[in-house]
């Protein structure tokens, strides 16, 4: 690929050093995605200029204007902290006829909405926990297809947000109290879930027409309390400390050749049905008996050096440095105009 013109977009405030750190010191920073992915770029020959938007617009525009990026490289999940608007953001750079990395913004759309991404793979016929969507200001009512015990979620948000021990629920009052909970912290909707006990498995998937999917990765609990429930809750995701306490770490998941080929074409599916485009994460469990479950899909995943992601296209031969290329590849591939 020859040199691109890439204009990074981050969050505000997570703008990384333009000069080199120590990894020691990137990997305990907030900014170590977006460190990793410009210091990436930079490597392999990219001119890369980063800025940081939170609430405007207009930093975009000036700078398109004035740097005339070939491709902008979108690292942003939200914008002004609202989870459901970064696909206007991309919606945004599709109307300055600017490509970019990532998810187009159907996809964002469809998946974001955890309830609307389940209705639509029921109806491709992909296996879903059952769920129900509580409104800001009402109470749970439970249908009779609902049992305990069930997790309590906020319907937008990713990254496990609001995700404790607590969001398991067995009875009404918890179930109540931790819905009130999503709506009172979070400030969003609740989806309260069939809780699916079992492994907690995770496909990577790129591509916009031809797909190419990374091995199978399963989050383990290996010292996890007896009476801990085995999710991946906010303090399992993102603190080292309780990790290393509890055991928990991810790596390739040990399964037959059957059943994580199944898989992977499972994680097609899901990726087709939701329009996702670039680079996606979907989230699975499997029962004892071998039912699979899809838990959700995430367009533009964590793309760190070491997360599970660029982990699990690292064991299929995909480096990093190779990682970051593809994924501008297919944003320079991408046409919008597929989608209308």
């Amino acid at each position: 690929m020859k040199p691109q013109r890439v204009l990074a977009l981050v969050h505000k405030g997570l703008e990384p050093p333009d000069q080199k750190v120590l990894r020691s010191t990137a990997e305990q920073a907030e900014w170590r995605m977006e460190y990793d992915v410009v210091r990436t770029l930079r490597t392999i020959g990219h001119e890369v200029c980063v800025i940081g938007v939170h609430d405007d617009l207009t930093p975009i525009r000036t700078t398109m204007d004035e740097f005339k990026p070939t491709i902008t490289f979108n690292l942003m999940e939200a914008f002004d902290d609202v989870v459901v608007f970064d696909q206007n953001v991309v919606s945004y750079l599709e109307l300055l006829k600017v490509p970019y990395t990532g998810c187009n913004p159907r996809g964002l759309t469809l998946s974001r909405d955890k309830a609307l991404a389940k209705k639509l793979m029921a109806y491709h016929r992909i296996q879903v926990p059952d769920f129900l969507v509580v409104p800001i200001g009402a109470k749970a009512k439970l249908p009779k297809r609902l049992q305990f015990p069930l997790i309590v979620k906020s319907l937008w948000y990713e990254s496990s947000t609001g995700i404790s021990q607590a969001s398991v629920v067995i009875n009404e009052e918890q179930l109540q109290k931790r819905v009130q909970f999503i709506h009172d912290t979070i400030l969003t909707p609740a989806i309260v879930e069939e809780f699916i006990d079992g492994r907690e498995l995770y496909v990577g998937v790129m591509g916009n027409d031809r797909l190419q999917v990374f091995p199978v990765w399963e989050m383990s609990f290996a010292k996890m309390p007896d009476n801990n429930w085995r999710i991946a809750t906010e303090r399992v995701k993102w603190s080292v400390k309780y990790q290393k306490k509890h055991g928990i770490d991810t790596a390739l998941a040990s399964l037959s050749d059957e059943a994580a080929e199944t898989i992977q074409h499972l994680a097609k599916r899901v990726y087709r049905a939701l329009d996702l485009t670039g680079y996606a994460r979907i989230d699975l469990r499997l029962k004892e008996n071998g039912d699979m479950y899809v838990i959700e899909a995430n367009p533009n995943p964590q793309l760190a050096q070491g997360e599970d992601f660029a982990e699990s296209a690292r064991r299929a031969g995909v480096s990093y440095a190779k990682l970051i290329e593809r994924i501008i590849s297919l944003g320079l591939q991408w046409q919008p105009s597929r989608m209308a």
